[in-house]
């Protein structure tokens, strides 16, 4: 059976776990009220995406049809 011949270091561990961090979600102002959204997601303050309403603001977006 396999077994490691020396512990582990915390440093040496940590660096193999660098990678796994959580990455950061991108946000970017939306062009109509300035609230943050999702970049290509309709926002789900005014209901605008790309320049022009896509929901009437104020309604549930799980219902919207995706542009």
């Amino acid at each position: 059976m396999a077994v490691p011949k020396r512990k582990t270091s915390p440093s040496r561990a940590g660096m193999r776990r660098s990678h796994q961090a959580l990455a950061t979600e991108a946000h970017t102002e939306c062009s109509n009220c300035g609230e943050l959204k999702r970049p290509h997601h309709v926002c789900s303050h005014c209901g605008h995406y790309d320049g022009r309403e896509v929901v009437a603001a104020g309604k549930a977006l799980k219902s919207a049809v995706r542009v």
